[in-house]
């Protein structure tokens, strides 16, 4: 039962030193600049300025408010690393409904500083003509699963070398994803992403395959990651333990106040 409590996280709720409330706000923030910098990069009609656009925004965010929230910006991150219980459930769920909403907001913003003659290349993803929605649905899985194993590696805390940049290699996982996804689905990646884009321009056109290809592909790569291949070997003298990103920093900060007040 202690185990199911923990795996719920229900105490975060009123536990003031958990951070929730900060990191629904940080993960709210960060897909409204997603949202409003990476759709609003689609007028290029370029897909490399697209995905840069995408990757570059996503990079920035973690840097942001990674050391707050995590820096998922992406049901996919945070249902692929929910699975794997490296964050609880109430905490995750809550991450995925203000994603959303700052999804739309970002969205929002960004058709009312658009001109209407751009309300068609405001970031509404959608299947290009031939592309069958099961052909789209593993495309988004594909997306999400390169996503989600970058992060789990990156975020590894068993690797401290990859920890400054991970942002920039989570972000440029992203920029992959998009030149490959963009010709095909334009490339959702993240179901908070589409999911405000379509509800500002009410255009929901195949959008379950945005919602269950993404977060399947990130829910597979963590574990894949975590029972298959299996986190870095930590050396004979470390106590480091896996981490995701939403725990890495207090986690380090915890465990280098141990060994200082444990010197032996």
């Amino acid at each position: 039962m202690a185990n199911f409590k923990d795996a719920l996280g229900a105490r975060e709720l009123t536990d003031k030193k958990a951070g929730l409330y900060q990191a629904l706000v940080a993960e709210f923030v960060g897909t409204l600049l997603l949202n409003f910098f990476g759709c609003g990069a689609v007028i290029t009609q370029n897909v490399v300025a697209i995905s840069l656009a995408f990757g570059l925004t996503v990079a920035a965010a973690i840097q942001g408010i990674g050391h707050v929230s995590g820096g998922h910006i992406n049901p996919a991150v945070t249902f692929g690393l929910m699975v794997i219980g490296k964050i609880p459930i109430i905490r995750g769920l809550l991450y995925v409904i203000l994603q959303c909403v700052g999804a739309i907001a970002g969205s929002s913003i960004l058709r009312a500083l658009s001109p209407e003659r751009m309300e068609n290349a405001l970031g509404v993803v959608s299947l290009s003509p031939g592309v069958t929605p099961v052909q789209g649905f593993g495309i988004e899985f594909f997306l999400a699963f390169i996503l989600v194993l970058v992060v789990s590696g990156a975020c590894d805390t068993a690797k401290p070398d990859s920890k400054g940049i991970a942002p920039l290699i989570i972000g440029l996982a992203v920029s992959v994803g998009h030149l490959v996804g963009v010709p095909r689905t334009g490339a959702g990646m993240n179901p908070a992403r589409s999911f405000g884009s379509a509800v500002v321009m009410g255009l929901f056109d195949d959008h379950w395959l945005y919602w269950v290809g993404p977060i399947l592909g990130g829910m597979a790569a963590g574990l894949i990651y975590t029972f298959v291949i299996g986190p870095a070997k930590l050396s004979e003298n470390s106590n480091r333990t896996y981490t995701p990103a939403a725990m890495d920093e207090k986690e380090l900060q915890n465990l280098t106040r141990k060994k200082r007040d444990n010197p032996a």
